[in-house]
């Protein structure tokens, strides 16, 4: 779908924003909060040390925010837009959505934050 070397290819198919070949995450599985948010120390193909520095994805949490306001909003006008339900009912949907989602918008979050400070390095033959 995405092209090998763009960020979206990396952040899209889990893959070190380096090389675009090693693991991101120990686990595929998008679900399941303990196993789908452990990372790999380092990356297998290129050895790029994900914990740049300490504290490092801390700045993931921005991140989150912005992702679960996109997630809220869209099921909120799901909810109360598409399906009329009420304001109460809608607020219950938002809440279910970003608990669900939990585990996918912390991945997502940290790829997205790595990726904005490490590019492609194009490999030399």
């Amino acid at each position: 779908m995405f092209k090998k070397g763009s960020k979206l290819y990396s952040i899209f198919n889990n893959k070190c924003p380096r090389c675009n070949e090693g693991d991101f995450m120990k686990n595929n599985t998008k679900f399941g909060l303990i196993k789908s948010v452990k990372m790999h120390e380092s990356c297998t193909i290129c050895n790029l040390k994900y914990m740049i520095e300490p504290s490092f994805f801390y700045g993931a949490m921005y991140v989150t925010y912005g992702l679960t306001i996109a997630l809220s909003v869209a099921a909120f006008i799901i909810a109360y837009g598409i399906f009329g339900l009420s304001f109460v009912y809608s607020t219950v949907a938002i809440a279910i959505t970003v608990i669900g989602f939990i585990p996918i918008t912390i991945r997502l979050s940290r790829i997205i934050w790595i990726n904005m400070f490490v590019s492609y390095d194009v490999p030399q033959d």
